[in-house]
């Protein structure tokens, strides 16, 4: 724990929720641990243990609270900058990197050895990553226990355990009951909701600047494959050829609500991390923001926008077509671009068309196989389209987690099309790499253009940039919002996307 003891004991005392997320509290004389924000009555200084993550507490053999339901607390990333590493590896098991491989497969497409990335792991999250996979499996099934009404059978499918027995044996182990139990303990009642669909929340740590996020992803709508109405965000979405859609809208306590309309419930948990990180809800916005406050520039930009998110990409091979699309273009025409790529070639969602959705991402094989020049762009960036594809095609994790940003810009920069801006930008969106910052971005030099206009070069605002590590990827999200910010200003944002300096749209 970065925290000392008392200090962790104040926060329990005064149920500080600045702490929900950062520790968990282990009461010794009843075996469970909970939130600092836990409503129970506090325990003794001396009754009590405290612990970085929920699987270390388990780990310890802790069961988790029933009142205060720590698969409710906000996942933050809390690691990162402390850890790369062990913040790649907790994304790659949130997606089943341990379902399919084990821990020695994980450290090997991380760079590291297996005894390294178990002592990471000890030393920053306090559990093995095998406890932090099985604990994320196990409170993800509390969590659809309480939220939804799936059966038990479908809930252990969904949340990735291997047999209905298995899932019964953990929880009896874990809380000396039933899971039929445990939906039978819930104060709130779960409204009826189609056989098609699972809606469940998803945690976040306040504030959320959620009008901007919604503005970005609308202005980016792909038509037939997104939508934004109101104020929800909607898409057709692929996963190992199962088709479906996925609604995110604001919901209660500092939580998205997303509905899932999929046929595989298996793949819940891969379609939810997902989500968390397209929203980027691991994100700890008050550490950002102090951090990022320390620069006299940023300081009143991120108290406008305290809440701000860098969007996540869904796809990584989508997010790559979109930026190659976007090159010298307006986001408008680019987003056109794409719309009547996804028509063409996009699989067509068999019946059901609700919000308007009907078609999904071209596939890379697709894209690969299409004569560019019937592509409605210039031969070359067809071209490159197409190479790009053949290259993803060839190589599914090739948006995968890396050793480091250094390394993963230039695995990217290898490929077809794909210059340092847009590595940059895809390392950003796909990658999840809160250091990224494309620093040859004319948006962001002309937002920190001085009093006479006159801008940093590339070189200066990397040197400027240094002070912001490792949240460059958000002090470029503030400084592109300060600057589209204004009603006035628009065109003068085209402009800066248009330029070739820029070589990519917003996408």
């Amino acid at each position: 724990m970065d925290l000392e003891d008392d200090a962790c004991y104040r926060a329990i005392l005064t149920r500080d929720a600045r702490f929900d997320g950062r520790l968990f509290v282990g009461v010794k004389t009843t075996g469970i641990y909970c939130r600092p924000v836990c409503p129970a009555r506090s325990p003794r200084r001396e009754n009590v243990t405290f612990f970085p993550s929920a699987a270390a507490a388990q780990e310890a053999g802790f069961r988790p609270c029933l009142r205060c339901r720590p698969e409710t607390a906000p996942n933050l990333g809390v690691w990162r900058g402390t850890s790369n590493t062990v913040s790649r590896a907790l994304a790659m098991i949130e997606v089943g990197a341990l379902d399919t491989g084990d821990v020695e497969a994980l450290g090997e497409r991380l760079g590291v050895g297996e005894r390294q990335l178990r002592r990471l792991f000890r030393r920053h999250i306090g559990a093995s990553p095998v406890s932090v996979a099985q604990t994320h499996r196990i409170l993800l099934a509390k969590q659809l226990i309480h939220e939804t009404r799936l059966p038990m059978t479908e809930i252990a499918l969904a949340a990735g355990f291997g047999s209905v027995r298995r899932f019964n044996e953990t929880f009896r182990d874990l809380y000396g009951r039933p899971p039929s139990k445990l939906r039978g303990s819930r104060t709130e009642p779960i409204a009826p909701t189609a056989k098609d669909r699972v809606t469940i929340l998803l945690r976040y740590r306040p504030p959320y600047d959620w009008p901007a996020m919604l503005a970005f992803l609308r202005d980016r709508a792909i038509a037939g494959m997104e939508t934004v109405s109101g104020d929800t965000y909607s898409r057709t979405i692929d996963i190992a050829g199962a088709h479906g859609i996925v609604s995110v809208r604001p919901g209660k306590a500092n939580a998205l609500e997303a509905t899932i309309r999929f046929p595989t419930l298996s793949a819940l948990p891969t379609i939810i991390a997902r989500l968390r990180r397209v929203f980027d809800l691991a994100a700890d916005p008050l550490t950002i923001g102090a951090h990022l406050a320390s620069d006299p520039a940023l300081a009143p930009l991120v108290a406008t926008r305290p809440g701000l998110r860098v969007p996540g990409a869904w796809d990584g091979f989508e997010l790559a077509v979109r930026a190659v699309l976007g090159q010298q273009i307006t986001v408008s025409a680019a987003i056109g671009l794409a719309g009547r790529l996804v028509a063409a070639h996009g699989e067509r969602l068999v019946g059901d068309d609700r919000l308007g959705l009907t078609h999904l991402f071209p596939r890379p094989e697709r894209i690969a196989s299409i004569d560019v020049e019937t592509l409605p762009m210039p031969r070359a960036r067809g071209r490159a389209l197409a190479a790009l594809a053949a290259s993803v095609a060839a190589d599914p994790q090739i948006f995968g987690a890396r050793q480091s940003l250094e390394d993963a810009i230039e695995r990217l920069c290898a490929l077809p099309g794909i210059g340092e801006w847009t590595a940059q930008y895809i390392a950003m969106r796909e990658m999840r790499e809160p250091d990224a910052f494309p620093a040859s971005d004319i948006g962001l030099m002309r937002a920190l253009a001085d009093a006479s206009g006159r801008r940093p070069s590339p070189r200066e605002l990397l040197a400027r940039a240094e002070r912001w590590r490792p949240w460059r990827a958000y002090a470029a999200q503030h400084l592109w919002a300060s600057y589209i910010a204004p009603a006035a200003k628009p065109k003068r944002m085209q402009r800066s996307i248009d330029t070739p300096q820029a070589n990519i749209d917003l996408s």
